[in-house]
């Protein structure tokens, strides 16, 4: 084999031993409970592939100290679920490398169909409460940065006072939280067999509004140019949409682009013609 093939196997080989490290890592937490069996075979099976690839190439190599690092420490902060996929998203990357291998060692597909069944493990086996309760996180922090954008454009309008609209927004936005973690206790509540605790999923979209509603507030508290605010407050709208639409996307497959672009037309949308209402108001009323 060519110099080029060769440090294409290499690479495989690095790969496979890093991940059957951070499945390792991750199968011996504590935190693993239910799952720790599947994620211990899928470590197995990484080694294995290793094992495989040595053989071809006859040279040892030490795995990725960063990336076990790096996946492991996001498994643990974001879940299980959201790191291991975001991970295998390397092996889909991998996959035309794969079949160009394929050609000079047939096995190589069989490796390839192996990283494939992993991925469908992981969807299927892993049971994780922060997955299970991320529709009640998405309807909290959804609901808070529609209306509350919205809301606070129109009372920068209207009131014309940083600390004003912070102080109208903390209270409306803490009242909304409340009743929103409410209407989502009783709905649970009525979802016989959906496997969620009422008092669970009201608490995910009563932090997830609150968290929403702090980090556009922020800044009227800190500046007092009230337009510069609402400028650094729809930028952390949209920031805030960036990264739960991609944890969304990793989590759950579902498209990044056109759910981000989504969310960020109706927000900013409303918050447009709120901005527009309160104009109005200022004019009706002479404040």
């Amino acid at each position: 084999m060519d110099e080029k093939t060769v440090s294409k196997l290499l690479q495989f080989q690095k790969s496979e031993l890093t991940e059957h490290v951070i499945y390792a890592k991750l199968s011996a937490s504590p935190k693993s409970g239910k799952n720790r069996e599947v994620l211990e075979k899928i470590s197995r099976e990484e080694l294995k592939h290793y094992q495989f690839w040595k053989q071809i190439t006859r040279r040892d190599i030490a795995p990725d100290r960063f990336k076990i690092w790096f996946y492991v420490s996001i498994a643990r902060v974001f879940g299980l679920t959201f790191g291991l996929k975001l991970m295998e998203q390397d092996e889909e990357k991998a996959q035309d490398s794969y079949e160009e291998i394929a050609s000079l060692i047939p096995d190589a597909n069989i490796v390839y169909r192996d990283e494939v069944e992993h991925e469908k493990q992981i969807l299927n086996m892993i049971d994780e409460e922060m997955l299970r309760y991320l529709s009640s996180a998405v309807l909290g922090l959804n609901d808070a940065l529609v209306e509350f954008t919205g809301a606070l454009a129109g009372f920068t309008l209207a009131l014309q006072n940083s600390r004003t609209i912070a102080i109208a927004g903390l209270i409306t936005g803490i009242a909304a939280s409340l009743s929103m973690a409410a209407s989502e206790y009783f709905s649970t509540k009525s979802e016989e067999g959906s496997g969620k605790n009422p008092i669970k999923a009201s608490f995910y979209t009563g932090v997830a509004y609150v968290f929403t509603v702090s980090a556009l507030v922020a800044p009227f508290l800190l500046i007092g140019q009230i337009f510069w605010a609402l400028g650094l407050s729809i930028l952390a709208a949209v920031l805030i949409i960036l990264a739960f639409t991609f944890y969304i996307s990793v989590a759950k497959d579902l498209p990044f682009k056109k759910r981000f672009l989504e969310m960020v037309t109706i927000s900013l949308g409303v918050a447009a013609l709120s901005f527009g209402i309160g104009y109005l108001v200022r004019l009706a009323l002479h404040v």
